[in-house]
């Protein structure tokens, strides 16, 4: 039988008591029920967890646990994942492209929303879905900038589109309601106004009144600034009442990457050094640095710590950290602050590792393997060297 805790103190005490070899993922209940409480308490409306940005039944679990009574999905494997933590909460549907077979499954299941941004969409939903008591959202896409990249180049339809889709939907028998993705990693309350004007508008066009909107997710996390949440949430609130008025529709939005960034941290090993400067680690772009090679990047808060639990001395200067496959893309972008006296068996932390690591973790090489541990806090003791 193991020995070892299934609930640690923090991660340094796990780390100098069993010196993991593999990449480890170490999560805070408290930290993402925290989390998902202050969400909450912010936003003005309901707040909808999608659930591509880490789908770990631990995850979904705690988030449950912490109030959240709505989850977006996009294929009926994400379906799948939400019922095996409830049979009761709401499943919304916005992924706009589905299969007849998929939505098949979407009705078994309950699923009580769906987003469309097509005539041909629409139509599988009218074909395969009964109407009644299901909301059928239209997704607006606006050439607005403010995200590090934009989701409107795949999905959206445009003004005079999202008109015809609402009446058709209204003439269906579906709930009416309006979506819209202000892009990945937003921090501009602007972006998220014109959407919402922009929404306003579309209902008055189409003469159908809204009884939801949905105003996407895309809200920033930590990537080495704190993100202003209460700003974006003020400013949404103040383009709602602005564009709606008294005939307002209950607002709702999906987060992913802003309730579970902060829950996690990720541990890396030093597997070698070079005589240039070179570090090679236990992951890389192929496991929990997957958004490595796209405009997000990586966090760029980490820390260092020897293979006993202890603090390095040395000067720190610029070195490039590569991942552990038989790949030359397999490096981390930039250059981080390391100490001159890091030495195979060291580890590096990463905060804010919770969001698209083991979502989009791969086993390119054999590699990919990371544990999640279960701590009750992610503090880094005072003294350890931060690198970034």
């Amino acid at each position: 039988m193991s020995r070892e805790a299934l609930i640690w103190d923090d991660a340094v005490s796990h780390l100098k008591s069993v010196g993991p070899e593999q990449p480890v993922l170490y999560f805070a209940p408290s930290v993402l029920q925290q989390t998902a409480r202050d969400f909450q308490a912010g936003f003005p409306g309901m707040v909808s967890y999608a659930i591509k940005a880490n789908d770990a039944g631990v995850v979904l679990e705690n988030l449950i646990a912490a109030g959240i009574t709505a989850f977006d999905v996009a294929s009926p494997a994400e379906i799948h994942m939400v019922r095996a933590a409830s049979p009761h909460v709401a499943l919304h549907y916005n992924n706009p492209v589905r299969s007849p077979a998929e939505i098949a499954h979407a009705v078994a299941a309950g699923v009580v929303s769906y987003s469309v941004d097509s005539m041909r969409e629409l139509e599988k939903l009218i074909a395969g879905v009964p109407a009644s008591g299901v909301e059928v959202a239209v997704r607006l896409h606006l050439p607005i900038k403010g995200a590090v990249y934009d989701f409107g180049e795949k999905f959206g339809a445009d003004h005079a589109d999202s008109v015809l889709l609402l009446r058709a939907a209204e003439a269906a028998g579906f709930q009416c309601a309006m979506t819209f993705h202000p892009g990945t990693q937003c921090d501009d309350p602007m972006a998220w106004s014109e959407y919402i004007h922009a929404c306003a508008d579309v209902s008055s066009h189409a003469g159908v009144a809204l009884g939801r909107l949905n105003v996407g997710g895309g809200f920033a996390a930590n990537r080495g600034v704190a993100p202003d949440l209460a700003a974006i949430f003020t400013g949404i609130s103040t383009a709602v009442n602005a564009a709606f008025g008294t005939a307002q529709p209950e607002i709702i939005c999906e987060p992913g990457r802003a309730l579970v960034t902060e829950a996690f941290v990720l541990a890396t090993q030093v597997k070698g050094l070079r005589d240039c400067g070179g570090v090679f680690v236990n992951d890389g772009i192929y496991g929990s640095f997957g958004e490595a090679m796209n405009p997000v990047g990586v966090p760029e808060r980490a820390s260092t710590l020897t293979a006993n639990g202890g603090a390095h001395s040395g000067a720190t200067s610029p070195r490039v950290l590569y991942g552990p496959t038989c790949d030359s893309l397999d490096r981390l972008p930039g250059k981080y602050a390391l100490p001159s006296d890091l030495n195979e068996g060291d580890y590096i932390i990463f905060k804010g590792m919770g969001a698209y690591s083991t979502a989009t973790s791969t086993r390119f090489n054999g590699y990919g393997a990371t544990q999640i541990i279960t701590v009750q806090s992610l503090d880094i003791p005072t003294g350890l060297g931060d690198v970034a």
